[in-house]
């Protein structure tokens, strides 16, 4: 009875059960856009669904390739290797009828970079960003940086006018549960307005017809969160939404053989792990009131030797995973073969290195986990919690949607937590500085358990502005020697994706799993 009346609520978004015409496409996601401050949340979720308002300066095609959006040229300033200079496109308008110009660029890099913003790591080495003329935007690095270019895929641009207009200069605080106007409300350049707009309901959003590029083949966007998986699929089904994006492993073989439906799969640049809190301070959650369990290496090492990466791609993932000895996907510049190595399971020597940690009984803790965000994220933690249960370490699992689970972890509130990362950059420093580094005003804006070692930080914060390539890898293979022997974070997989459509919609599967209803074609 439940699911037939969550379908019926889906009905009743859509307004209308009938078809819809070519020109609109209704589609289907376990959850919403956190905010639309557009520099307020670096969440995958969050960022595809502005991609579609906003634009960026450079994006990145299925290939992961960049490619040009608003800025269509890029170099490295001929006398100053510190200095990236921008071209901007021409004739761009924001949805308001304001006219595009390098003021705005500097305006939202700026306001990026800002401290409550959580996009301010990839701009850490800037040190200014100034306006040429109206269609040439300089910004100068701190030194040499050859990459830069990688982390501005998903910096989107406001209009400077409309933010002062309506007191959004600074950026939404969201841990602090903060609101502003563009919380709800906002005027891109990109090829949709937003129509309407209810949070994790219904969103509406209209090809803008003063968009510099062509008119798309999707001209109206109805964007429905729908959590529970056996709705979404039901609804595609039934003809009530026209694509869904997470595809529950368990119905794509069906889904794969039914008439007028077609499933694309593909691997997703996102590693899928585990996080444990840091720090001399006895977990809250845990019956060990002296000490903390986690900051023992041989517990940490006891944890990895419970974990049967090759049974949850098997049992929860139905074969939709890629098990992963580091945190980091093969897409990734530093990634390798050796450092994706993981050890088999062996339950006899976890117990063992449990007892002589001190813990011969185990201890208690509780997991905080999505159920809404990553594939079988839920599944995935319940797996988990039986794992270390046949070591004696008696998890709680703590299971919230992704809305309730990010300011838990934005605010580092959790001693154990599931957490997922897509690396945009294509590049490990991206994971460094969110995930490794100690967590200060300009990095660790992910190092939700604290990890702090002074030692990488001088590495990490090296690869920003290094230009030898050769002798940054090698920075890089120092890093992720250390990150994987102290095992600061436990991967689990890298995800492979699926999205499932009307047989006549063409929709390639995107790495960083933010596809563009702007690209969909139809037909065969």
């Amino acid at each position: 009875m439940r699911k037939l009346l969550l379908t019926a609520s889906v009905i009743a978004l859509g307004a209308v059960v009938t078809p819809a015409s070519a020109e609109t496409v209704r589609w289907a996601r376990a959850s919403d856009a956190l905010t639309l401050d557009p520099h307020s949340q670096n969440q995958g979720v969050t960022h595809n669904f502005n991609h579609h308002i906003y634009e960026t300066l450079l994006n990145r095609d299925v290939e992961g390739n960049l490619i040009p959006r608003l800025a269509t040229e890029w170099y490295i300033k001929a006398d100053d290797p510190t200095v990236w200079v921008f071209k901007l496109r021409e004739g761009v308008k924001f949805h308001g009828g304001q006219d595009f110009t390098a003021e705005d660029v500097v305006f939202s890099l700026n306001r990026a970079r800002s401290d409550k913003s959580n996009m301010r790591q990839l701009h850490a080495d800037v040190a200014d960003v100034i306006a040429v003329d109206d269609l040439t935007v300089e910004v100068k690095m701190s030194g040499p940086s050859p990459l830069y270019p990688n982390n501005i895929t998903n910096t989107f641009i406001m209009d400077k006018g409309w933010s002062e207009e309506h007191d959004v200069v600074e950026v939404q605080d969201f841990g602090a549960g903060e609101d502003n106007y563009a919380v709800r409300n906002a005027n891109g350049t990109g090829p949709y307005v937003l129509q309407s707009r209810q949070p994790d309901d219904r969103s509406v959003l209209a090809w803008f017809d003063g968009h510099w590029d062509e008119k798309p083949a999707v001209t109206e966007i109805i964007y429905l969160p729908i959590k529970e998986a056996a709705t979404r699929v039901a609804a595609l089904l039934s003809g009530e939404v026209d694509i869904v994006q997470d595809v529950p492993v368990q119905d794509i073989e069906r889904l794969s053989s039914t008439a007028g439906v077609k499933v694309e799969t593909g691997p997703e640049n996102r590693i899928i792990y585990f996080g444990y809190k840091f720090g001399d301070a006895p977990l809250k959650s845990s019956n060990v009131t002296d000490k903390n369990p986690f900051n023992d290496a041989k517990v940490r090492e006891a944890i990895e030797l419970a974990v049967d990466r090759e049974a949850i791609k098997r049992v929860v993932m139905r074969g939709q995973s890629v098990p992963a000895g580091v945190a980091t996907p093969p897409f990734v510049n530093g990634w390798t073969p050796e450092l994706d190595a993981f050890p088999a399971p062996d339950v006899a020597k976890a117990k063992a290195l449990l007892a002589e940690a001190g813990y011969p009984d185990g201890f208690t803790v509780t997991l905080d986990t999505p159920n809404d965000r990553y594939v079988n994220d839920e599944a995935i933690s319940q797996a988990i919690v039986g794992m270390l249960g046949q070591i004696g370490i008696k998890v709680t699992l703590a299971s919230r949607p992704i809305a309730q689970h990010s300011p838990i972890i934005l605010n580092s509130d959790t001693d154990f937590y599931l957490l997922g990362w897509g690396v945009p950059t294509f590049d490990s420093a991206y994971i460094f500085n969110d995930l490794v580094h100690t967590k200060d005003g300009k990095y660790g804006a992910y190092n939700v358990g604290l990890y702090s070692n002074p030692e990488l930080d001088a590495k990490i914060q090296s690869l920003g502005t290094e230009v030898d390539l050769d002798k940054r890898n090698a920075t890089i293979g120092e890093i992720w020697k250390v990150v994987k022997e102290d095992r600061v974070l436990l991967p689990i997989h890298n995800q492979v994706l699926a999205y499932a459509m009307k047989d006549n919609i063409n929709l390639a599967v995107h790495p960083e799993n933010q596809p563009l209803l702007n690209t969909v074609t139809y037909g065969e």
